[in-house]
């Protein structure tokens, strides 16, 4: 079996059924052919004719070349190509051709794939039952007959007759031969013909970047809102333990802090998961554009303020929280900010009780946002297993095209570690002064 896997074997059944496939859709274009060819004089014995059968044939390629422009033939013919020809499917473009370039080459499969399958289709109808028929004169005598009465009479003669099923299979293999090779034959040119063009490795790539930019996005506001709700009930059940026995109005304040907190997350974990279920619907969008439709803004400060662990000194200048100052996504932005740098207190704030100050200021046409707090055993900025958060933060008010630093700070009450965030009112990088 193993030596006739070339011609019989699962690929070559599936690259032939891939061309009888061509050679099915390719009749109607046969038709109009023969309607042509019958038009122009050829009419009588059409069928019978093999010049009238070749003529409507070379009429019907023209159609095919042409339909092969229509923009759903390229991802139809990569559909059958991945399922049929045994092609790697790395190899094939996805999607309607959209230049002139694929569009040229879509046509071209387009009709190589016809005009073969209308050529291997034709051979399996008209051979099949002939072959068959002539490897069974020896066992029927009605065949014989049937033979002789057309005026074949040397096919019933004793040494034909011995010959006939040998000649038979001879047929079935030499057509099964000519299907292999015009199955290898497709096979070796769908990555030229129905492969990805430049523009379509770019558009890949593009949507490649903007799925990564929607990971980055979801990972940056899964860690900055479960980050910081850890950090505080971590930091709020460490003291609730220490005075369990000897202050229990300071434990009933800690979990009623606990319970706020994680109840605050929960919610915005749903907004993530919406976030994400939105995404994986209508697609990615502008990774710069992040959507307003979700997550708090600087409105709710004062609740993430009063539950968040840590003594917080909170000064602003104008009204941060006013939608008509800033635009509903720097505000959602600044809040993530402000929550990872009270992350960050809680993580790394020097003493027994860490402690910061916070200015929100409204300029005239940026938002600044400075937290100071005194430093502790800080660790490097990035560092395995963590140091995401300042990160993510640069990358936030990149995104809008903004500004962030962080680090020690030399300021009037000695060295404090100093997060200074600035961004623009409108959220457009082109607007930024």
């Amino acid at each position: 079996m193993r030596l006739f896997a070339p011609l019989i074997g699962r690929r070559a059944r599936l690259r032939w059924l891939h061309l009888i496939i061509g050679g099915a859709l390719l009749m109607p274009y046969f038709l109009v052919g023969t309607v042509l060819v019958s038009m122009a004089g050829g009419g009588a014995g059409l069928f019978s004719s093999v010049p009238a059968q070749l003529a409507a044939f070379a009429c019907a390629l023209p159609m095919v070349a042409v339909s092969g422009f229509f923009p759903l033939v390229r991802p139809l013919s990569v559909a059958a190509a991945r399922a049929l020809c045994g092609v790697p499917p790395a190899l094939l473009a996805d999607g309607p051709a959209r230049t002139r370039q694929a569009r040229v080459r879509t046509t071209a499969w387009f009709t190589l794939h016809l005009g073969l399958g209308g050529i291997v289709s034709g051979i399996t109808l008209a051979l099949t039952p002939f072959a068959l028929a002539v490897a069974g004169l020896p066992f029927s005598a009605a065949l014989r007959e049937s033979w002789l009465a057309a005026g074949s009479g040397v096919l019933v003669e004793p040494w034909a007759l011995a010959l006939a099923p040998f000649a038979g299979l001879a047929m079935l293999v030499a057509m099964a031969a000519v299907a292999a090779a015009a199955g290898e034959l497709l096979a070796r040119r769908v990555p030229v013909l129905l492969g990805p063009t430049p523009e379509d490795r770019l558009a890949a790539a593009e949507r490649r970047a903007a799925d990564l930019a929607v990971r980055n996005r979801l990972a940056r506001e899964l860690h900055d809102s479960v980050g910081h709700a850890l950090s505080a009930v971590t930091l709020q059940a460490g003291a609730a333990r220490r005075v369990l026995d000897r202050d229990p109005e300071f434990v009933r304040r800690a979990l009623t802090a606990i319970e706020e907190t994680t109840r605050r997350t929960v919610g915005e974990l749903d907004a993530v998961v919406g976030l994400l279920r939105r995404d994986e619907e209508a697609g990615s969008g502008d990774p710069g554009d992040e959507g307003t439709a979700y997550g708090p803004g600087l409105d709710a400060l004062d609740g993430l303020l009063a539950h968040c662990g840590v003594p917080v000194a909170y000064e602003r200048e104008g009204d941060p929280g006013d939608p008509r100052v800033v635009v509903p996504v720097v505000s959602r932005e600044a809040y993530r900010i402000v929550q990872e740098g009270l992350s960050n207190v809680l993580r790394h704030g020097g003493g027994s009780t860490p402690t910061a100050r916070l200015l929100i200021a409204v300029r005239e046409r940026e938002l600044e946002i400075v937290m100071e707090n005194p430093p502790g055993e800080r660790p490097a900025v990035v560092r395995p297993g963590g140091g995401r958060g300042l990160r993510g933060i640069a990358e936030r008010a990149a995104l809008l095209g903004g500004r962030s630093e962080a680090g020690p700070y030399e300021g009037t009450d000695g060295t404090t570690w100093r997060l200074a965030v600035r961004l623009p009112l409108t959220g457009r990088p082109e607007e930024r002064s």
